[in-house]
């Protein structure tokens, strides 16, 4: 039976005031907040769909990068800080997705849990990322079994930062893990509608690299990996002689930053963006990717028939 708040002043009995302090003090901070539910800080869209879909209203969720925001860019206001301190877990990606991240969870003096997504995936290297080799590219929800990955690094998380209902929070993450694996089949068969020669894909940035290294899709980009990349005027020309002479069909936007650069592409190029794919961040609720199951079924649609649309 759990302890009774004394009511009219009367103070509680002694045998009962110590064990409650102690599993007061033992708590995380965020697990004695928003009515007995742990609270779930997650640092943008993606994950936070991730863990709404393991937990639902289980837990009670912030996202500090939401819908429609450029996570890499994001600032922290104030009460970011504040949601961060009182958190029982802070899911992040992680591979340098979030380098405002782990300053804020120094900032704010986060005591909880901190899950990292990408735990334990072997990443690949992004072309043109910084240092020696390229960085580690940071995308790897783009591969669905990958994502499978991170519903499991979550669960895990929400299990340590609730102990007492751990196995609920895995039983959560492992039937949210069999949805991707119908989800990632659905993926290889849009795909494999489409004749390998025309598998080629040019986006904005260099987000779609786990994509294309499960599924079988070339993509080119303009820009680097990071918001602030830019290519040289002798990449841009290389990349629309490569659409012309390839016959490329499939131009996309991504992301919610300028795409100046990719419509200057297209058009040199004689050619016309087919649309946004949603590469870092989920579209608002009532947009074409408003979860990840979604945001993968609206990408591989529009990819598909982009590139089944042969020139003649």
């Amino acid at each position: 039976m759990s302890p009774r708040r004394a009511r009219g002043g009367s103070a509680l009995p002694r045998r009962s005031v110590l064990p409650l302090l102690a599993a007061t003090l033992a708590a995380p901070l965020g697990s004695r907040a928003q009515g007995g539910r742990p609270l779930v800080v997650a640092s943008f869209s993606i994950l936070g769909d991730m863990v709404r879909q393991i937990a639902g209203d289980g837990v009670a969720l912030r996202v500090l990068a939401g819908p429609d925001t450029d996570a890499h860019a994001f600032q922290p206001r104030p009460s970011d800080a504040e949601a961060v301190r009182g958190a029982a877990v802070v899911v992040r990606n992680g591979l340098g997705f979030e380098p405002w991240l782990d300053r804020l969870l120094r900032g704010a003096g986060h005591r909880g849990v901190v899950a990292t997504a990408t735990e334990g995936i072997a990443a690949i290297r992004a072309p043109h990322g910084h240092g020696a080799g390229g960085a580690p590219d940071p995308h790897a929800w783009q591969d669905v079994q990958l994502a499978r990955t991170y519903a499991a690094s979550i669960g895990e998380g929400l299990a340590k930062g609730d102990p007492p209902r751990a196995e609920a929070w895995r039983e959560g993450a492992a039937a949210y893990a069999a949805r991707l694996e119908a989800l990632d089949r659905h993926v290889r068969e849009r795909v494999a509608e489409v004749p390998p020669e025309r598998r080629i894909v040019v986006t904005s940035h260099e987000s779609f690299g786990y994509f294309g290294a499960a599924y079988g899709v070339r993509f080119l980009a303009p820009q680097g990996i990071g918001a602030g990349a830019q290519p040289s005027a002798a990449q841009v020309a290389a990349l629309i002689r490569q659409i012309r002479t390839g016959r490329i069909t499939a131009v996309f936007l991504d992301g919610p930053g300028s795409q100046t650069l990719t419509e200057r592409v297209a058009r040199e190029a004689g050619v016309r963006p087919r649309g946004r794919l949603y590469a870092d961040t989920l579209s608002a609720p009532d947009g074409p990717a408003p979860d990840y199951e979604a945001m993968q079924r609206h990408n591989v649609g529009l990819l598909v028939a982009a590139m089944r649309d042969a020139v003649a």
